[in-house]
């Protein structure tokens, strides 16, 4: 498997008489910004590989050893002394070639029943878990800021405008809850009666027309 990856390069010049640029190597490899999944990609792995164990594919050993060999590659990885290499192009293979150089045929053996595609998948599938998970926590304490910004300007007024021309006066508290439920929008639904800057002193329930609209979620903003 080793070799394997040693001629790597020789296999994409196969039919020519010069190896690969180094542009054209710099060109398609992503390792150097997909390296950000290296972590999700071992989760993925150790997963796989626990699934094999399980149907009795790989061995209790291999499966131990492939364990073995990725903690020692995430210790890596956290402490800098990982070597990425542009020859082999991104993140799964840099992974797989050093699993192999530590456990030897276990690691060729983690491969078994999984497409690289499906690996690929799965990863960033993982990756934007985890991403919106952390956006999700910067949102809410980005909306503990502005409420507390809102609160305590409750009563400062400021001047209203519509289409740049001065209307109802309102209070920057007010204006300031605006941006809250910004960052609260339901992405999958259609928000119905959302004034331009303004609540309306009218008692509309505007709940009462969903019925008639089953996508749509009445604007809290009222």
């Amino acid at each position: 498997m080793t070799s394997q990856f040693n001629k790597k390069s020789e296999a994409w010049s196969a039919r020519f008489s010069e190896p690969v640029s180094d542009l054209v190597k710099r060109y398609t490899a992503s390792v150097f910004f997909d390296n950000r999944m290296a972590s999700v990609d071992i989760q993925g792995s150790l997963a796989h590989a626990e699934m094999l164990s399980a149907q009795n594919i790989i061995s209790a050993q291999d499966y131990a050893d492939i364990q073995r060999g990725m903690a020692q590659i995430q210790e890596e990885i956290a402490t800098g002394k990982f070597e990425w290499l542009l020859d082999l192009e991104d993140v799964h293979l840099n992974i797989e070639k050093r699993l192999t150089e530590l456990v030897g045929d276990a690691g060729k053996r983690l491969h078994t029943g999984r497409s690289r595609n499906d690996q690929v998948a799965t990863d960033i599938r993982l990756y934007m878990r985890n991403a919106i998970d952390n956006i999700v926590e910067l949102l809410r304490a980005l909306r503990g800021a502005l409420i507390d910004l809102a609160e305590k300007n409750a009563a400062t007024i400021l001047p209203g405008f519509t289409h740049m021309q001065v209307a109802q006066p309102i209070t920057f508290g007010h204006h300031i809850l605006a941006y809250v439920k910004c960052s609260d929008a339901i992405p999958s639904a259609c928000r119905i009666a959302a004034n331009a800057s303004i609540a309306c002193h009218w008692a509309l329930p505007h709940w009462l027309a969903l019925p008639s609209l089953s996508t749509a979620n009445a604007s809290p903003k009222h």
